[in-house]
């Protein structure tokens, strides 16, 4: 049987302006394009080391993306008028250590890009003192 390893790439919709959604990932997110073939207009930014392909003609994805500072980031990102779907919220306490270490806490934002994709910004905080 083959080994499956990490994941290596993850396809999002481009939409229809490939410019202007990568102008999203780069200015907002910091991300910048790693590769770009036009025609057939298809680009490649590389988030740690996965690759994400945006291309026309398939239907927007949801990625989720290690933050930190998510407080901070989205402050600043709303101020600059990026429009959030949903605000930082708690979303696990990791208790059992399912996810990372055990008493984390995940909290997660989400936004859209000009094409639709769905962004989630994760961050993991330490557990707390119960003296606290």
């Amino acid at each position: 049987m083959p080994a499956v390893g990490a994941v290596r790439q993850v396809a999002l919709s481009a939409g229809r302006d490939l410019d202007s959604t990568l102008a999203f990932w780069r200015d907002v997110l910091g991300l910048n394009v790693h590769a770009r073939f036009d025609p057939p207009g298809i680009a490649f930014i590389m988030a740690g080391s996965v690759r994400l392909l945006f291309t026309d003609g398939i239907p927007a994805g949801t990625v989720y993306l290690d933050i930190t500072g998510l407080e901070a980031f989205h402050g600043g990102a709303k101020a600059a008028g990026v429009p959030f779907t949903a605000p930082p919220t708690l979303v696990h306490r990791d208790t059992e250590g399912q996810f990372g270490p055990a008493g984390e806490s995940e909290w997660m934002a989400f936004l859209k890009d000009p094409a639709g994709n769905t962004i989630g910004l994760v961050e993991r905080h330490p557990a707390q003192d119960p003296s606290e």
